[in-house]
């Protein structure tokens, strides 16, 4: 499963189909960040991080910036298109790319091990939960247990399409899918909900769907005893 979705993002990038790419900073990190509180200078890992703009926003808000990305045709248009310099070199099973305060590992994510990342204080997941299928959804959770200090934070945010008919049980639903996999872990903090009209149907001339947006702040239960 992992192998087969694998192939199908870098095809994704080979063949442009970006369309999912955000070409301006996240309003959402940059209004909910400050909330979470992270430390000056912390570590923020951004897994699944394509080219994203938010990366280059964490690290002038004074952070080291780590991401990892299966595609290298993604990581080297974020430092070309960024106007950005960057050395290269072997780490692990990764090819690290590294210019000022980012950092992208080039590789699978399922092969990462905690020193490939070095110590890390919060996380910053921008939607990559949400856009991996749900049966894979398990493994990315469990895997970054398996990567993180036991002292560390998230900033999640999930988008999910929904039809526009639908009642508030789908949003329940996904709350319910975020609970299972990080409450044993995690003290988690819905701070925001939205929802996103989406395009009109051609047909009906309604709307056919909506994305709706949520914030969470996860706080490791070991910072909380």
């Amino acid at each position: 499963m992992i192998s087969r979705d694998n192939a199908l993002w870098l095809q994704f990038w080979r063949d442009r189909r970006t369309d999912f790419h955000q070409k301006t900073v996240n309003q959402l990190l940059t209004r909910f960040w400050p909330n979470l509180q992270p430390d000056l200078g912390s570590r923020v890992f951004v897994p699944l991080c394509g080219k994203s703009l938010d990366m280059i926003w964490l690290a002038k808000q004074g952070h080291e910036v780590i991401g990892v990305e299966l595609s290298p045709v993604a990581v080297k248009a974020f430092f070309r298109e960024n106007h950005l310099q960057p050395s290269k070199r072997r780490v692990g099973k990764f090819m690290l790319w590294k210019a000022g305060r980012i950092s992208i590992l080039c590789g699978d994510y399922f092969s990462l091990v905690s020193t490939d990342l070095g110590l890390i204080g919060t996380v910053y997941d921008r939607a990559a939960l949400t856009a991996l299928p749900e049966d894979i959804r398990k493994l990315y959770v469990a895997h970054l247990r398996l990567l993180l200090p036991r002292n560390v934070k998230v900033f999640l945010l999930t988008a999910e399409d929904v039809e526009a008919t639908e009642s508030s049980d789908s949003a329940d639903s996904i709350d319910a899918e975020i609970n299972s996999l990080f409450a044993t872990d995690f003290d988690i903090d819905l701070m925001h909900v939205e929802s996103v009209a989406g395009l009109e149907s051609e047909v009906s001339g309604h709307l056919s769907e909506l994305t709706e947006y949520k914030v969470y702040h996860l706080a490791s239960l070991a910072i909380i005893e």
